[in-house]
């Protein structure tokens, strides 16, 4: 057995000692603060994945689960997905969600605004411009999208704003396809012709430009060589609608009615719901006057979009056809209630107001219709009509017939209808 050790111990000492043992000074303080680094860091990740944290923890304890938040990045390219895949509308949606994130990037603004202009929604798409100009000024981005969005409407204010995006980048192909549209709408067909095809030459894959290269091709009367063009256009994207419709028209002018019929029943199997499609189906078989083929078309025109207004003109005018003219008028008020300038709307509805014996009523629209056209073939209907209310409808006898203005002949634009 070992011997007992007695152990001395200092009684004036306290039994704690309140001598310091291990990390003091410096090094303490370095460590605590490491730790809070470390803590506010953790907290921080965990704030920005809350959103995943949540869906996670949701898919263990089986409870419903919130959509995590997208980052603008992720908007953007599901948008930019989207709009490649054909889904136009959906595109334009998640782009937006871009921009409300990401005000002034301009990488979201213009493709934002490029999705705009395809769906003609112009005036948003020059206030886009404005802003894309305002936060990157030295970018031929902004530029391109304004002049684009004017090109149609006010070529004079586009062509000075495209000049000056080259004046930022002189190869930007889009710049030039806006030029080639612009100095076209103008008179300046050569020009508008050089700049198309620099654009194609610049961006051998951009779709915009083979389509603007075909507006110069179509005012100088050839024809094949724009069919050319929208071909490349439609097989850089095949998924969008807007290159087949252009093309399709062209196709019609041409007398090719059958191709066009089959580019718009390519347009619904990528679209099965566009009304647009199934009106120019309507059309384009009463074009060579099977009218009763066209008729259904025209219903479904309608029935998809029951605020179509060229598509209730197109339906009253394939009943007047028929001489149903209760369908007509039905089809033509319709027509007006919804806005349309369409002189058909307003003189097949007189007509039919007269073959049905209402004389007031036919003579009020037929002078009505007079105001909505200058061709003076359709002025020669609407007075046959004023005539015939003269002379079968009594109490018209001594009414006065306007007197005939000399018609200003109006150029139809190349791709007006498409």
């Amino acid at each position: 057995m070992p011997p007992y050790r007695k152990v001395k111990r200092n009684y004036s000492k306290p039994f704690f000692s309140n001598r310091r043992r291990g990390l003091s000074g410096l090094p303490l303080l370095l460590f605590t603060l490491a730790i809070i680094s470390a803590t506010v860091g953790l907290l921080a990740f965990a704030f920005a994945a809350r959103d995943d944290i949540d869906y996670a923890a949701r898919g263990v304890l089986d409870l419903p689960r919130a959509t995590p938040t997208l980052y603008p990045s992720q908007h953007a390219q599901g948008g930019i997905t989207l709009y490649t895949e054909g889904s136009v509308e959906e595109a334009l949606a998640e782009l937006e969600l871009a921009v409300m994130q990401r005000p002034r990037n301009i990488d979201y603004l213009y493709e934002y605004g490029r999705i705009l202009i395809e769906l003609d929604r112009f005036a948003q798409a020059v206030e886009i411009g404005d802003r894309a100009m305002a936060a990157v000024p030295d970018d031929p981005r902004g530029y391109a999208l304004k002049a684009r969005a004017l090109m149609w409407s006010d070529p004079g204010a586009a062509i000075p704003l495209a000049v000056s995006g080259l004046e930022r980048d002189a190869n930007f192909a889009p710049l030039h396809a806006a030029l080639a549209i612009a100095y076209t709408n103008i008179g300046r067909y050569s020009e508008g012709y050089q700049r198309g095809l620099l654009a194609t030459q610049l961006d051998p894959l951009d779709s915009f430009s083979h389509r603007a290269f075909a507006i110069p091709l179509i005012y100088t009367d050839r024809r094949n060589q724009a069919i050319a063009a929208l071909e490349t256009a439609v097989s850089i994207n095949p998924n969008l609608t807007a290159p087949y419709f252009e093309l399709a028209l062209q196709y019609r002018q041409q007398d090719y009615q059958e191709m066009a019929v089959g580019i718009y029943r390519r347009i619904l199997q990528l679209e099965p719901n566009n009304a647009k499609a199934y009106l120019r189906i309507c059309q384009t078989y009463a074009e060579v006057g099977e009218f009763l083929t066209a008729t259904p078309f025209c219903e479904t025109a309608t029935e998809l979009d029951e605020n179509y207004a060229d598509a209730w003109q197109w339906l009253g005018q394939m009943r007047y056809t028929r001489r149903n003219y209760e369908g007509t008028l039905e089809a033509m008020e319709k027509c007006v209630e919804l806005g349309s300038t369409a002189v058909e709307c307003y003189y097949m509805r007189g007509w039919s107001y007269y073959v049905l014996d209402q004389c007031p009523k036919a003579w009020d629209v037929l002078q009505e219709a007079r105001l909505y056209t200058r061709e003076p073939h359709i002025i020669g209907i609407i007075d046959d009509g004023l005539a015939s209310v003269r002379a079968n409808c009594p109490g018209y006898e001594d009414a006065r017939l306007p007197t005939q203005i000399p018609p200003t002949p109006i150029p139809p634009t190349p791709i007006g209808g498409i």
